[in-house]
């Protein structure tokens, strides 16, 4: 492992860029008909122009440069009027239309590929051009030629190619710190201008940074109805560690760490926190919140946790966890094993592939027996029967369940209606949050 880390170390690259320069040169010629008759082969010269390094020059033949045609054309050429060799150029030559009407007469290189690419010059005075560039007797009648003047406009673009290799100077910019800056400004208490009472404890905060990250505290502090004097909110059915959880989340954009929630002594787990932590992210319309409490129950899904997250599924319409809570109990053997997703999958299949399979009737008991199967019957009487169904189609090795009857309370003669209290409150939404704190 250590001799491929040294080779990626060696390796490097560069990059060749080929390009143009472009320039642009006016050549007006007027007086055009006392050109004419100057002889063929003869020319009317431009002003030298520099395009590229290079000097260039437009070259116009009033008679004609090839004598075979008895003057019959205009001949028109761009020249390399500087010291070089292996000029390689696009070109691009127009002939003007001077009735406004914009029906110039263009001949280019750069809107089309050239089989050939480039036109490479040699040596000083090699030209480009067109000999029969127009017939003098159709140029002479055109919207071209205006008060015996023509104009035309030249464009050069010179090819450079040039190497660029790594950037050998750079400045190190570390991760953004905003969170902890954010997160260390709400355990300051500085410039706090709110206080909550959530239970015995009192929390304090920003609204102005509560508004922008929650629409509920948004309306709250800010809304029609809002209160913008406001100092003090007092926060029923709402744990205090829960709260500061959601307080940490607002200020930091992170899920919060339990153990530094709740302190290391804290016989609180994970799923716990995390799932009171999704009743309430749905409360204050936390969106991210809510997706990274489904995120995380999904890693942590269990026999002993899939039917208190799938009541908690169904009470705050997670549809993404509930698909997965009831695709674990309806066909567990395509989930795989948590000891073989390690080495055989993918990243983007960890969250749903992570799930431990319920391999046998016994753990579906187990599933059954669990104070979360009770919640689900007290709460959602409706996915109760759903998860019941998927029980019995998801698993060969439990058909013998197929010939019996049963119903929610009672699988077996498992008297599943015990009086296992659990701890329950109400938020403002009427959704009940287990306590387990």
């Amino acid at each position: 492992m250590g001799d491929f880390k040294a080779d990626i170390d060696k390796e490097s690259c560069s990059k060749s860029i080929n390009e143009t320069v472009n320039g642009s040169h006016q050549f007006t010629i007027k007086g055009y008909s006392l050109a004419k008759g100057m002889g063929t082969g003869k020319c009317i010269p431009s002003d030298i122009f520099n395009v590229g390094g290079y000097d260039w020059a437009v070259y116009f033949y009033p008679d004609g440069k090839n004598p075979e045609d008895s003057s019959m054309y205009v001949s028109v050429f761009i020249a390399l009027a500087s010291e070089g060799t292996d000029v390689r150029a696009l070109f691009e030559l127009t002939l003007v239309d001077q009735s406004g009407k914009g029906k110039h007469k263009v001949h280019s290189h750069f809107d089309r590929a050239l089989e050939s690419g480039p036109y490479s010059l040699k040596y000083r005075g090699s030209m480009w051009g067109y000999k029969r560039f127009f017939r003098r007797t159709t140029l002479e009648t055109s919207d071209y030629l205006k008060d015996d003047c023509l104009i035309m406009n030249c464009t050069v673009g010179v090819v450079r190619t040039h190497l660029e290799g790594p950037n050998q100077y750079f400045i190190s910019v570390p991760p953004s710190d905003m969170g902890q800056g954010f997160k260390e400004l709400l355990e300051s208490e500085a410039g706090c201008d709110i206080a909550f009472q959530v239970g015995d404890e009192t929390f304090k905060a920003h609204k102005l940074i509560l508004a922008a990250r929650s629409p509920v505290f948004r309306a709250q502090f800010f809304g029609l109805v809002g209160d913008p004097k406001m100092d003090e909110v007092v926060v029923k059915d709402v744990d205090p560690l829960i709260f500061k959880a959601m307080l940490q989340f607002i200020y930091t954009d992170k899920l919060p760490d339990v153990h530094e929630i709740t302190g290391s002594a804290s016989k609180c787990t994970s799923t716990n926190m995390v799932q009171h932590l999704l009743a309430v992210s749905d409360l204050y319309n936390l969106d991210r919140l809510k997706l990274l409490c489904e995120s995380k129950l999904c890693e942590e899904l269990s026999a002993k946790t899939v039917a208190t997250t799938l009541a908690l599924a169904e009470q705050h319409q997670c549809t993404q966890l509930k698909a997965i809570c009831l695709k674990f109990a309806a066909n567990p053997a395509t989930l795989g094993d948590k000891n073989t997703l390690d080495s055989h999958s993918s990243p983007k299949n960890v969250e749903i592939l992570s799930i431990p399979r319920i391999q046998s009737f016994f753990e579906v008991v187990e599933v059954m027996l669990s104070e979360g199967f009770r919640h689900l019957e007290e709460s959602c009487p409706s996915m109760l029967c759903e998860l019941l169904k998927t029980f019995a189609s998801g698993d060969e090795s439990t058909s013998l369940l197929s010939g019996r009857k049963r119903s929610g309370s009672n699988v077996l003669g498992l008297d599943l209606a015990t009086d296992g209290a659990q701890a329950e409150s109400a938020n403002p939404n009427g959704r009940r949050l287990r306590r387990r704190f």
